[in-house]
């Protein structure tokens, strides 16, 4: 198999999953797409990859520190004050094309976490791995991803306190 088909499989598999982190970190569809294209990218041109572990972890971390990288960026910075100084159209047709794609609204109140609480959460549920596997995913005690899952879920209990939960209503 040569090296295009393996990255095609690679891109089969993991794709989803890839832009659904980058998606929960950066809050914006586009971006999400542009960051695990880079990651599919940037792991094509490694030649030093050793099979160590689990592709998807491995993968996964790649899109977490770009997303990361990212979001500690002069681009970012520079973006986030434009939308908050300028224009008010540009956010308002943001939030709609956000609002179509997701039209969920526990994603939605997911999408105001604070960024560590939102990881365990999205991890937890979404992604539907253990604790132990979400603390060797960020590198931290499995006492913190507990503790990060308690306050997500406080956070989304208050949050959405005031939702009519309508789809409980046409059942």
């Amino acid at each position: 198999m040569s090296d295009n088909e393996k990255l095609e499989q690679l891109m089969a598999i993991h794709t989803e999953q890839l832009f659904r982190i980058a998606y929960y970190y950066t809050k914006d569809l586009q971006l999400a797409e542009d960051i695990v294209q880079d990651v599919f990218i940037k792991f094509y041109h490694q030649k030093h990859y050793e099979e160590r572990g689990e592709m998807k972890a491995y993968l996964a971390r790649m899109t977490i520190n770009k997303c990361k990288d990212y979001l500690k960026s002069w681009a970012y910075r520079k973006i986030t004050f434009q939308h908050k100084f300028f224009t008010k159209q540009k956010s308002v047709l943001q939030d709609t094309l956000i609002l179509q794609d997701e039209q969920d609204l526990l994603d939605e109140a997911i999408l105001r976490l604070p960024i560590k609480p939102r990881e365990a959460i999205v991890y937890y549920y979404l992604e539907e791995m253990t604790i132990k596997e979400i603390a060797e995913l960020l590198e931290i005690p499995e006492g913190t991803v507990k503790s990060r899952l308690k306050k997500g879920k406080e956070l989304l209990k208050v949050d959405l306190q005031n939702i009519e939960w309508e789809v409980l209503f046409h059942g």
